[in-house]
């Protein structure tokens, strides 16, 4: 590659600092299924020939089989996956070899592998994303009957089911699993044939190369095409926004698993113990899905850092791309994995669960509402409520153990049936509205994830059996 301008070789340290294949080598099924459609373009147009095509195609696959095996020796001094490719192959079959590079430069080529490979990671992170999912829909299926308080500002605010939260978190990952599959449509360009920033004088068939390798569409610009990594930078917000899900579950599973909530338990094969304090059970893997979140973040502000300064075209600087790419892959890859073998080994306390959704404070809401019903002004209603939970404060009794000539006090819309909102069992089942936490509504929204997700159909009518069996128990 330094042949002909060059007539110094490199200095190596120059060579150790600009190598990248110590890292870039990932990128080797698709840089080789690439070489081998661009063959078939050159063949195609009569810039090779059939037989040179088949020994391009044949030495390509032979080298890809090396590297599967561990049998391939990377040559830091050649800079790239590329370049140590395109050697190996010419060392193998000579001649046909040094024509592979014909109307293409390394800078649509490693736009190429990057695309290749964005998709490839799309498939496989979405595939885990679904497996994740199933987790909490089983998890969800197993106590759909547990109530639980619903939390603000970390604060019991009203009573939900479990079952209610695990498929808030289904909700968040579907957005993620949409996200990918609309940054899989930007990724789905095909930009070989744009050269180094202006094509080549040797045209190829580049609809042809787009449909042997799977790309929706061609690129249309050429100088666009080679400085393009806004599909990377969107990949890496998807990957960022998957840690940000998987790092807001973690820290309620964290809180909820301490002696003070103690609703939940981590399984001893996801937990750690102390290097001091023998009693002592760590939530760790969550702990560290919380933290590794940050080096996502990091990740997508790095390569926006790094784009957003560059001239047109292709700068060497885009080389810094694939580190954090990389990374921020293998780290959502290893977070999602590890959920969703660690969440169906979680054991529910349901019992501390329904005593602290027991909490008459918790149908506050509920009573203002009970006044409006009767005819009161919003605002009155809340603030004759807030009164009373003053009240109830001051003298240690619970919400629902004020004397009914009390609440006369401040409202004579309080009546008989005032007994009736204290009742969790009826709180959830009058919140029907679509998206609320009604037995109805969560049971059908298990049905709904369970024809999504695993492409069958629950027993609706057992649920609700198991459900009205287990109501017995919680609070009233």
């Amino acid at each position: 590659m330094r042949k002909g301008r060059l007539n110094k070789p490199m200095a190596e340290v120059a060579q150790r600092y600009s190598a990248s294949v110590s890292f870039d080598w990932r990128l080797y099924p698709h840089d080789i299924a690439g070489s081998i459609a661009h063959a078939a373009a050159l063949a195609a147009a009569g810039i090779i020939s059939a037989d040179e095509r088949d020994k391009i195609d044949n030495g390509l696959r032979a080298i890809k089989r090396e590297i599967e095996n561990g049998k391939f020796q990377w040559d830091e001094s050649l800079e790239d996956v590329h370049m140590n490719i395109e050697a190996a192959l010419t060392k193998r079959i000579g001649v046909a070899g040094g024509k592979l590079h014909t109307a293409r430069s390394r800078n649509d080529q490693v736009a190429l592998d990057l695309r290749l490979y964005v998709k490839a990671e799309i498939a496989e992170i979405g595939a885990r994303l679904r497996s994740l999912q199933t987790a909490l829909l089983n998890l969800a299926g197993q106590h759909v009957d547990v109530v639980m308080p619903g939390y603000t500002h970390l604060q019991r605010a009203q009573p939900i089911f479990f079952s209610h939260y695990l498929l808030a978190q289904i909700e968040a990952f579907e957005r993620d699993v949409e996200r990918l599959r609309d940054c899989r449509t930007r990724t789905d360009v095909l930009p070989l044939g744009s050269g180094a920033l202006a094509g080549s004088t040797i045209v190829l068939d580049r609809q042809s190369t787009a449909r042997q390798l799977g790309f929706a569409r061609v690129s249309q610009n050429s100088l666009d095409a080679v400085g393009d990594r806004d599909f990377a930078c969107e990949f890496l917000f998807c990957l960022a926004m998957i840690g940000l899900h998987l790092s807001r579950l973690s820290e309620d599973l964290i809180a909820w698993s301490t002696s003070e909530f103690g609703f939940i338990e981590f399984s001893d094969a996801f937990s750690t113990g102390s290097s001091l304090m023998p009693q002592k059970k760590n939530p760790d893997m969550a702990e560290l899905t919380r933290g590794k979140t940050g080096r996502l973040y990091g990740n997508l502000m790095s390569i926006l850092t790094t784009l957003k300064a560059l001239r047109s075209s292709y700068n060497r600087d885009m080389q810094e791309d694939k580190e954090a790419l990389f990374d921020s892959v293998d780290t959502v890859r290893a977070a999602l994995e590890v959920f969703s073998a660690m969440l169906p080994e979680i054991k529910i306390h349901r019992d501390r669960m329904q005593a602290a959704a027991g909490d008459p404070n918790l149908l506050a809401t509920d009573l203002a509402e009970y006044l409006v019903k009767k005819g009161a002004p919003f605002r009155e209603a809340y603030e004759t409520v807030g009164k009373l939970v003053a009240h109830a404060a001051k003298t240690k009794l619970p919400l629902n153990q004020i004397p009914r000539q009390e609440l006369k006090k401040l409202s004579a819309l309080f009546d008989v049936d005032v007994a009736n909102v204290f009742d969790v069992r009826r709180s959830l089942a009058s919140r029907r509205a679509i998206g609320a936490p009604s037995p109805e509504n969560v049971d059908a929204q298990i049905e709904h994830w369970r024809g999504q997700l695993v492409g069958g159909r629950g027993n609706l009518r057992a649920r609700r059996r198991i459900r009205r069996t287990a109501w017995r128990s919680v609070p009233t």
